[in-house]
Protein backbone atom coordinates (compact mmCIF):
# COMPACT_ATOMS: atom_id res chain seq x y z
CA UNK A 1 0.00 0.00 0.00
CA UNK A 2 1.11 3.50 -0.61
CA UNK A 3 2.26 5.66 2.17
CA UNK A 4 -1.20 6.61 3.88
CA UNK A 5 -1.20 9.14 6.53
CA UNK A 6 -3.87 8.45 9.45
CA UNK A 7 -3.57 12.24 10.44
CA UNK A 8 -5.21 13.68 7.94
CA UNK A 9 -9.10 14.34 8.18
CA UNK A 10 -11.38 11.63 6.88
CA UNK A 11 -15.71 11.60 6.11
CA UNK A 12 -17.20 8.47 6.38
CA UNK A 13 -20.47 8.02 4.39
CA UNK A 14 -23.36 5.54 5.06
CA UNK A 15 -24.42 3.30 2.11
CA UNK A 16 -26.45 4.73 -0.10
CA UNK A 17 -30.21 4.53 0.44
CA UNK A 18 -32.18 1.98 -0.50
CA UNK A 19 -35.75 2.45 -0.83
CA UNK A 20 -36.66 3.01 2.69
CA UNK A 21 -34.48 0.59 4.30
CA UNK A 22 -31.77 3.42 5.93
CA UNK A 23 -28.12 2.99 6.79
CA UNK A 24 -27.29 2.33 10.97
CA UNK A 25 -25.62 5.83 10.69
CA UNK A 26 -25.62 9.26 9.39
CA UNK A 27 -22.50 11.25 7.63
CA UNK A 28 -19.58 11.72 9.65
CA UNK A 29 -17.03 13.78 9.60
CA UNK A 30 -13.42 12.85 11.83
CA UNK A 31 -10.11 14.91 13.00
CA UNK A 32 -8.02 11.94 11.52
CA UNK A 33 -8.63 9.07 9.04
CA UNK A 34 -7.59 7.08 12.29
CA UNK A 35 -10.61 7.87 14.17
CA UNK A 36 -12.83 7.43 11.27
CA UNK A 37 -11.28 3.86 10.71
CA UNK A 38 -11.50 2.95 14.18
CA UNK A 39 -14.88 3.91 14.38
CA UNK A 40 -15.87 2.39 11.79
CA UNK A 41 -14.50 -1.12 12.37
CA UNK A 42 -15.24 -1.31 16.24
CA UNK A 43 -18.14 0.41 16.49
CA UNK A 44 -20.49 0.11 13.26
CA UNK A 45 -22.94 -3.09 12.79
CA UNK A 46 -21.27 -5.16 9.84
CA UNK A 47 -24.73 -4.34 7.84
CA UNK A 48 -23.78 -0.22 8.74
CA UNK A 49 -20.10 -0.73 7.30
CA UNK A 50 -21.01 -2.93 4.14
CA UNK A 51 -21.18 -0.42 1.39
CA UNK A 52 -20.19 2.28 3.40
CA UNK A 53 -17.11 4.34 2.23
CA UNK A 54 -13.91 6.34 4.09
CA UNK A 55 -13.01 9.48 2.03
CA UNK A 56 -9.14 10.86 3.23
CA UNK A 57 -8.45 13.43 0.49
CA UNK A 58 -9.30 11.98 -3.13
CA UNK A 59 -8.92 8.57 -2.10
CA UNK A 60 -12.02 6.17 -1.29
CA UNK A 61 -12.01 2.87 1.09
CA UNK A 62 -14.51 0.49 0.62
CA UNK A 63 -15.38 -2.16 3.53
CA UNK A 64 -12.38 -4.01 2.52
CA UNK A 65 -10.07 -1.25 2.11
CA UNK A 66 -11.17 0.33 6.03
CA UNK A 67 -10.22 -2.90 7.65
CA UNK A 68 -6.70 -3.43 5.51
CA UNK A 69 -6.47 0.33 7.21
CA UNK A 70 -7.20 -1.11 10.48
CA UNK A 71 -5.21 -4.01 10.12
CA UNK A 72 -2.07 -2.31 9.25
CA UNK A 73 1.23 -2.34 11.32
CA UNK A 74 0.65 1.42 10.80
CA UNK A 75 -2.48 1.90 12.43
CA UNK A 76 -1.70 4.29 15.61
CA UNK A 77 -4.10 3.45 17.66
CA UNK A 78 -4.91 0.75 20.03
CA UNK A 79 -7.01 -1.92 18.73
CA UNK A 80 -10.27 -3.17 20.46
CA UNK A 81 -9.42 -6.66 22.23
CA UNK A 82 -10.79 -9.53 20.37
CA UNK A 83 -13.97 -11.30 22.17
CA UNK A 84 -13.47 -13.97 24.02
CA UNK A 85 -14.25 -17.44 21.72
CA UNK A 86 -16.23 -19.80 24.55
CA UNK A 87 -15.63 -23.20 23.90
CA UNK A 88 -17.75 -25.22 21.71
CA UNK A 89 -19.54 -27.86 24.16
CA UNK A 90 -20.86 -31.10 22.75
CA UNK A 91 -24.50 -32.38 24.38
CA UNK A 92 -23.84 -35.39 24.12
CA UNK A 93 -20.42 -35.32 26.55
CA UNK A 94 -22.96 -33.76 29.33
CA UNK A 95 -25.04 -37.13 28.88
Amino acid sequence: MAAFSYNTAAELFPAAIRKKKRAGFAYRRFDTAAAAVQFAIEQLPADSLNGAYLQVDEARFDQSGIRTLYESEDFPLERRAPEPVEPATDDADAA
